[in-house]
């Protein structure tokens, strides 16, 4: 993977972030921008573990979704406070899912602002997602392709960020929105997988209060390096070729997705794994054959 850092800065204007990176589609960090919010003392687990009360969640861990369930389904479920204080007292590779306050902790949304950068956001869904500083989240794309703006609470991470037009390097699998599941982003195997070597992204580490701006259809893999939270802001697509390709993810991929698999289970998993890497593979070649030419020219 060749990995650059992504642009960051402390304070942005709204013109200034519309014309370099939200109309270009590039992604940018702004340290500290939670820091603005009234009610940022709030956003931490002390707070978290005072306002959930006896409300049970599920959870998700690093191991790759069993082929016999759906995708979407926990490893365990706990109760929201035995988790926090599991998280907090040892490494844990557990992690919260797309916890959506408005359903489940609504008193959160007096606690932060929609930052105003010039672009509508979808304020239905902010969600929010938990980890321990064992937790990753597999390389992926946000089904809904909508802009993020996500902020960072509490322990450090690590994001690993491709656009779109790398997908044909990153071993993407078939009518889905990640990749194969054995790659490992933080010491990658490039015998393995070679088409990844050839990559090229954004490393970023995320601290407290920072906020990373995703670009719709961005490629994300998130390591906790401690134990932390963060909420997505998302915009809803409004132009109208993503706004299509949203509804075919959602509507058609999705779902032919899932009859497959309760179909044929673990036989149409290793399909689409053998179907990835063969496209990677071909893009690879196809990449190396232009490298060629063009040095022979």
């Amino acid at each position: 993977m060749i990995l650059s850092r992504v642009d960051t800065v402390t304070q942005i204007s709204k013109e200034d972030f519309i014309e370099n990176y939200y109309k270009p589609q590039r992604p940018i960090l702004i340290k500290g921008l939670a820091k603005q919010w009234e009610d940022f003392d709030k956003w931490n687990l002390d707070y978290i573990y005072e306002k959930v009360g006896d409300q049970e969640v599920g959870l998700y861990d690093n191991k790759p979704a069993d082929p016999n369930k759906a995708t979407d389904e926990p490893v365990v479920k706990m109760k929201f406070r035995d988790y926090l204080n599991l998280i907090r007292s040892t490494p844990s590779d557990l992690r919260i899912f797309f916890y959506i306050i408005t359903d489940h902790l609504p008193e959160l949304l007096k606690n932060f602002t929609y930052p105003d950068l010039g672009f509508k956001y979808f304020k239905r869904i902010p969600t929010l997602f938990f980890g321990g500083s064992e937790a990753r989240v597999l390389m992926h794309y946000d089904i809904d392709l909508g802009d993020l703006l996500h902020f960072q609470f509490e322990g450090k991470k690590r994001v690993v960020l491709f656009a779109p037009n790398q997908s044909p390097f990153l071993y993407k699998v078939p009518l889905s929105v990640h990749t194969v599941y054995n790659i490992d982003y933080e010491n990658p195997d490039y015998e393995m997988f070679p088409a990844l070597k050839h990559a090229q992204g954004y490393e970023i580490f995320m601290e407290h209060g920072d906020a990373l701006f995703m670009p719709s259809g961005y490629w994300h893999f998130n390591r906790y390096l401690e134990p932390g939270f963060s909420i997505s802001l998302r915009s809803f697509p409004t132009h109208p070729s993503r706004l299509l390709n949203m509804l075919s993810e959602v509507f058609v991929i999705r779902y032919t997705d899932k009859v497959m698999r309760k179909l044929f289970k673990k036989k149409w998993v290793d399909y689409k794994q053998r179907k990835a890497f063969k496209k990677s593979h071909k893009a690879l070649q196809n990449h190396l054959r232009t490298l060629t030419t063009s040095n022979l020219s």
